[in-house]
């Protein structure tokens, strides 16, 4: 009986301990300067829809719809770039922010589990960067499909990318939070994976190309048609979309596993 006790209370601290960092982050995150740039980023896709729709509208006909400029251009700028930005600078942020504010003495001494604060704070920032990828999406699609917005089936495009791209958010931002725990200059290594390795290994033949996380991103949007952009797909040799989605969600597990572990095992020295 005392043992299940203990258990219970142990759980209720980290709960409680998780939702209290959550609520402070993702608040301190809403009023804080970065998030609204990087909002402003998130907009540059917003423009290009503008941009395209407006030359529809004053050119007539175009030679491509809406919608395939949307899943040909837009879904694949914030596929292979803006996840990636955002996921990295906000992920690496998570233990790095207080390493170099020298705000970490003040968390590891408080009561607070470090397991509870690493995922309450991933939690936050996921969130944050999850609302402004998903406001900038909508409106983009919004805007390249104004001509067909009573068509209902159109939405399950809008709900299938949103959904594959909240699952690169997880998967990017646990293994961001992974670098910053490990690295001190997590940004420079996290900017080598993201537009070194991450854009030049998914174009490899064979199974090399399934090191790429953005492989069992893409795997899980529909064949793109090769007229106009078949650069966007060149070699892709799908994973089937079960095996991709398991896949995915296994790795945010491990490197949120293996951030919480390392994060509650290392001692960070705060250069004074």
């Amino acid at each position: 009986m005392e043992t299940n006790s203990l258990s219970r209370r142990r759980s209720s601290v980290f709960w409680a301990s998780f939702g209290d960092v959550f609520k402070f982050y993702f608040f301190l995150g809403t009023h804080s300067r970065r998030p609204k740039l990087f909002f402003l980023l998130a907009l540059v896709p917003v423009a290009m829809a503008v941009i395209f729709k407006s030359s529809q509208l004053i050119y007539g006909y175009p030679r491509f719809s809406g919608l395939f400029i949307y899943s040909n251009m837009i879904m694949m700028f914030f596929l292979q770039f803006l996840i990636l930005l955002l996921t990295l600078f906000f992920g690496t942020s998570i233990c790095g922010e207080e390493v170099e504010g020298k705000t970490l003495p003040y968390i590891v001494t408080r009561p607070v589990n470090k397991t509870a604060f690493l995922l309450g704070k991933y939690a936050a920032y996921t969130l944050l960067v999850s609302i402004i990828t998903l406001v900038s999406l909508t409106l983009s699609f919004i805007i390249m499909n104004l001509n067909r917005l009573g068509d209902f089936k159109l939405y399950r495009v809008l709900l299938r990318d949103g959904g594959v791209l909240l699952l690169g958010i997880w998967c990017y931002a646990a293994l961001f939070t992974f670098l910053g725990v490990i690295f001190k200059k997590a940004i420079f290594f996290g900017l080598l994976f993201s537009f070194g390795w991450e854009n030049v290994i998914q174009y490899f033949p064979g199974k090399t190309q399934k090191l790429a996380i953005v492989h069992y991103l893409k795997s899980l949007l529909p064949p793109l048609s090769q007229e106009g952009f078949p650069f966007l797909l060149f070699r892709l040799e799908p994973t089937p979309r079960g095996e991709a989605i398991l896949i995915l969600l296994g790795i945010m597990v491990f490197f949120l596993g293996l951030s919480c572990a390392l994060y509650a095992w290392k001692e960070f020295i705060i250069e004074t």
